[in-house]
């Protein structure tokens, strides 16, 4: 049973990121300290210095000796169910867009699960969850996060040769190539890559933890030290380079309403039911499964946002992704573990199955709803909003909420 001390523990370890949030807010929106070429500066310090550092510092720490590779398995088998159904989207839709393919991978599968996920799996499993969390969270880090910096270089590059190719046209000397081969821009990016220093923390850090485990080595205090006096700054820099972000915008919720709902629906429809098919096709069971479910739908991973500042792709909507979900999400969570706690798999008949799917779809309905109210709340408060646009976004929900009740997954008992 989850008590209040568990829901306690989670509040404690989620509220300090917020109040970083708030303090890089105000000190661009109220207090004017940082000009916009000082944030961009901070924003650099955090991508280059302070998140490789702290990356490094909990891959040395993990034993890969003893990680869950079926979880491992299941967690890697989501990612490439999404990456297929990408696939298949942009070979079928002529919306498709090799940048909102980018964005949509990072939303339905890169997860805050270091930091929001450890609080909230410890109170609900213990030492168990925390560490498949850890697993979970160092594998995105060396294999997909890497993989996102790549195909970032990738689309830089591309970006920047054809914007080349545009200005040569329209002078009078004739562009001498019309892109660069692709060998050659693999290889460029790849050169990129391996200066960027998110990319070799993470092989320095799992290189280490597997000669550590394997001679029973200690680092030097020396060295650990050197590398926690910025990794601390980590995640609170990365939330208060997220604030000054949010105030730069002229809106508090800079993507706009829908691109909100559909961010909210991948993270907390999308990443969980292929998590839970990836999981099944493996086998997992007990805990394992639960864990696995719950950790999938954990707020957006924050260095998926400081990539996507740093490189110009839909910061907006991540740095919503990541901000708004952790509001409301431990309360969903807590009553999907609840609903999770009390069905074993072998019990997993229809109606269960539809109780299981009615929660997912409400408590998705709810935390957009809640979030919604809290944000337009606080943007009344900040004179952002008036009145009558207040009650008109108000109308509009109520609509939602009406319509969403006509849909209602589940089919009434008789």
């Amino acid at each position: 049973m989850i008590g209040w001390e568990d829901v306690y523990k989670v509040v404690v370890a989620t509220v300090p990121l917020y109040v970083a949030l708030m303090l890089g807010y105000g000190s661009v929106r109220w207090w004017r300290i940082f000009s916009r070429e000082q944030c961009d500066a901070i924003n650099r310090l955090v991508c280059y210095f302070t998140l490789p550092l702290f990356t490094l510092e909990f891959t040395a720490h993990i034993d890969p000796f003893k990680m869950n590779f079926p979880f491992i398995a299941a967690d890697t088998i989501s990612k490439l169910i999404i990456l297929l159904v990408l696939a298949v989207w942009g070979k079928c839709s002529s919306h498709a867009t090799w940048a909102w393919s980018i964005t949509s991978f990072s939303l339905c599968t890169l997860t805050n699960a270091l930091v929001v996920g450890v609080p909230l799996i410890k109170a609900m499993y213990g030492n168990m969850g925390v560490q498949l969390v850890v697993q979970s969270s160092v594998v995105q880090a060396i294999i997909w996060l890497t993989l996102l910096l790549f195909v970032l270089e990738f689309r830089s590059n591309t970006s920047s040769s054809s914007s080349s190719l545009i200005l040569s046209s329209t002078s009078t000397i004739p562009p001498p190539s019309p892109r660069p081969p692709l060998r050659k821009l693999i290889k460029l990016v790849g050169l990129k890559l391996a200066f960027n220093p998110n990319s070799y923390s993470c092989v320095i850090g799992i290189s280490w933890a597997f000669i550590a485990n394997r001679c029973n080595l200690h680092m030097p205090t020396i060295i650990e030290g050197s590398i926690l006096i910025m990794s601390k700054a980590g995640i609170g820099t990365a939330m208060f380079s997220m604030g000054i972000f949010m105030a730069l915008q002229d809106k508090l919720i800079a993507c706009g309403s829908t691109l909100t709902a559909f961010s909210m629906l991948l993270k907390f429809l999308a990443g969980p039911a292929a998590m839970a098919i990836g999981a099944i096709a493996v086998g997992l069971h007990g805990d394992v499964l639960r864990v696995a479910i719950i950790q999938a739908a954990v707020p957006q991973s924050i260095t998926s946002f400081i990539f996507a500042k740093e490189y110009g792709l839909h910061p907006e909507i991540l740095s919503v992704a990541a901000s708004i979900p952790a509001f409301t999400s431990e309360r969903e969570l807590f009553s999907a573990s609840k609903l999770l706690l009390s069905t074993s798999l072998s019990d997993f008949d229809a109606a269960s199955c539809c109780k299981m799917r009615s929660l997912l779809f409400w408590s998705s309905l709810s935390s957009a709803v809640y979030s919604s109210f809290l944000f337009l709340i606080i943007a009344m408060r900040l004179n952002l909003i008036s009145l009558w646009e207040y009650l008109s976004m108000r109308s509009w929900i109520t609509g939602c909420t009406i319509f969403s009740h006509s849909i209602s997954p589940c089919p009434p008992e008789h």
